[in-house]
């Protein structure tokens, strides 16, 4: 029991981390725009940082964890597929959208999650039901208040990002089953990157001019990539999908403070109460036990029983 409470811990420190980094790429990625990047450069190149400093530290510190058994490299590009295609619909999303609208949509992900897995086996309760249909009315309420004329572009765009995120955490819970959190960490970036680094060379266009202040905010994007990732992996090692896209809460919550702070942005009375319920809907997931695995369970032995 107290080597499962220790790697709980572990798990929902590292989880807690990783959402604070990712808590801020909405705002990075607008300030990489307002310096005349364009999304899938953005992308592309915060990508190719995150890849090249995890590199850096591997040749400098972890040697020993690079090599990597083809099964176990076939898993990690599979996850960093599906990652790296998420975030290319996740930039041109949020280059549609303001960082609040943007983040509150992004929370859509655990649901994902859920939905996916109950594909998988997992029984799908009334409380699931019931946060479906919070979700589905938060989300109404986010898309329809709100000043302007709403691009629905951006909407779909980064609801279909969501559940590529969502997809690519139950990917990586199995892929984790078998391959240490660090070095799954380095093949999956390192797939992000020849990703969305393919898709930006298909534009066949030069990379445009980008101010100084753009170019920071993609190394600091690069930067906060890099450390999430790490810390993402190495609590969802420990406690699973849907265990660690509950800390989504703390994201959302830093992104729409950052947004507030720094971009000066503001939620409408209805966006504001499709907001909350989303937040309760993932709230409620704490109570949701039947779709969340055993404390402890292995995610290899729980797919055998269901097969």
């Amino acid at each position: 029991m107290g080597i499962l409470d220790r790697r709980k811990r572990v798990g929902v420190l590292s989880t807690l981390l990783a959402s604070f980094f990712l808590g801020w790429a909405p705002i990075l990625g607008k300030m990489a725009y307002a310096g005349g990047a364009t999304p899938f450069t953005v992308v592309a190149l915060r990508t190719a940082v995150a890849a090249l400093l995890l590199w850096f530290i591997f040749l400098l510190l972890w040697r020993g964890e690079i090599p990597i058994g083809w099964k176990a490299l076939l898993g990690c590009l599979g996850v960093g597929i599906v990652n790296g295609l998420g975030s290319l619909l996740y930039y041109s999303s949020l280059s549609r959208l303001n960082a609040s609208r943007a983040a509150l949509l992004n929370t859509l992900y655990p649901l994902w999650v859920v939905l996916f897995l109950f594909a998988a086996g997992q029984p799908l309760t009334m409380l699931t039901l019931l946060r479906l249909a919070l979700s589905m009315t938060g989300t109404y309420l986010l898309t329809r208040a709100g000043p302007g004329e709403l691009d629905w572009l951006g909407v779909t765009l980064m609801i279909a990002s969501a559940a590529m995120y969502g997809w690519h955490l139950v990917l990586g819970q199995w892929v984790l089953a078998d391959v240490p959190s660090r070095q799954a960490t380095l093949y999956i970036v390192t797939a992000m990157a020849c990703v969305v680094g393919l898709a930006r060379g298909l534009q066949s266009q030069p990379v445009e001019p980008v101010a100084a202040a753009g170019w920071r905010a993609i190394i600091a994007l690069g930067l906060t990539t890099a450390l999430s990732r790490l810390a993402m992996f190495a609590g969802l090692e420990q406690l699973g999908g849907i265990e660690t896209a509950l800390t989504s809460l703390l994201e959302l919550v830093i992104s729409l403070l950052l947004a507030f702070l720094l971009l000066g942005e503001r939620l409408s009375v209805g966006q504001s109460v499709g907001g909350v319920l989303l937040i309760i809907s993932l709230a409620l997931m704490t109570w949701d036990r039947n779709v969340r695995l055993a404390e402890g369970e292995d995610f290899a032995s729980w797919e055998e029983t269901t097969a």
